[in-house]
């Protein structure tokens, strides 16, 4: 019998934005006044451009420790307990008196949309000081979601992780104008992998189309750009290719929490060598495992089941 090798455990570190995620379905409409109506589901959920991609990666079999801020509430609590239950490392996060963990109120319509209310909180209070460099030069990956939130902190934790040879992602959580690119201008030359969603790319970079947005991007420094674009799948990009990859044909649920899950599946992807086109499909298929669920940590699922999900479905 031939032995085969267990392939390695992936070392990610998240930092940056966690959120706890307060999800309300089926909502087609907001009572008038003060009046009330019944929903199908309340319940929370981890979630984040940090804290997302954490939990998704951790699913997938990666070995990931979070580095964020929460606040000394009760909100702060249920995360932690929720990153935990999701199988990630919260002994790096960091909490901060009399402020308010960061949160999200999700009313989810009947299409899978889902417009948001939210509080930035403790996600604003992130420094350099919360965060441990040995651990990013320690790592096989670095991912950093809201790098507009930790400002010169995160030029130090992309240049840590680039001296010492470590792979990084980037994802943003502001909207897309031109302000925000310029705010993270120094990280630009310091990521292997941006990872924005459609509208933030060409708000972003004021392009018209996701192929110029992606070069504006590689002309800045970036290594690569994967842009998700909702039911048209994923645009990758990179100095020596392009690709449009398409989405899976599924029955959507929820958005909540697929750019991040999509994150998850093509950075780890890319650490363990797949080339940009099987890590956008890896990314498309664990979107998909989400989309078909409420919520970020939505689905039973790892590395295998998704690879072979891949396989077996149609894309759109």
């Amino acid at each position: 019998m031939t032995q085969q090798t267990k392939r390695p455990t992936t070392r990610v570190v998240c930092i940056g934005v966690h959120v706890l995620d307060i999800h309300v379905a089926t909502v087609d409409s907001i009572p008038d006044g003060s009046s009330g109506a019944l929903v199908d589901t309340i319940r929370m959920s981890p979630a984040g451009t940090a804290g997302g991609t954490a939990v998704v990666l951790s699913k997938l079999g990666a070995d990931v420790t979070s580095v964020a801020a929460v606040g000394d509430d009760p909100l702060g609590a249920v995360l932690l307990s929720l990153l935990q239950a999701n199988g990630v490392d919260t002994a790096r996060v960091v909490t901060k008196e009399g402020v308010q963990t960061s949160a999200s109120v999700l009313p989810i319509n009947g299409n899978g949309d889902r417009p948001a209310w939210h509080c930035i909180g403790a996600n604003g209070s992130l420094a350099l000081d919360d965060i441990d460099l040995d651990l990013v030069r320690g790592a096989d990956h670095v991912h950093v979601g809201g790098p507009e939130f930790l400002g010169d902190a995160a030029v130090a934790v992309l240049e840590a992780a680039r001296a010492a040879g470590v792979s990084t992602s980037v994802d943003m959580l502001a909207p897309g104008e031109p302000m925000w690119l310029d705010a993270i201008a120094g990280c630009l030359p310091l990521v292997d992998l941006f990872l924005p969603n459609d509208e933030q790319l060409l708000g972003l970079t004021a392009t018209s189309t996701l192929e110029d947005g992606a070069q504006a991007l590689l002309d800045r420094g970036v290594g690569c750009v994967a842009v998700t674009a909702g039911a048209r799948g994923a645009y990758v990009a990179s100095a020596d290719e392009a690709a449009w990859v398409p989405a899976f044909a599924i029955e959507v649920v929820d958005t909540t929490g697929c750019g991040d899950s999509f994150s998850a599946g093509f950075l780890l992807g890319r650490a363990e060598g797949r080339d940009l086109v099987a890590a956008a499909t890896l990314g498309n298929a664990t979107a998909a495992q989400v989309a078909q669920g409420m919520s970020t940590d939505a689905g039973s699922y790892d590395l295998a089941s998704v690879d072979s999900f891949a396989a077996a479905t149609p894309t759109r």
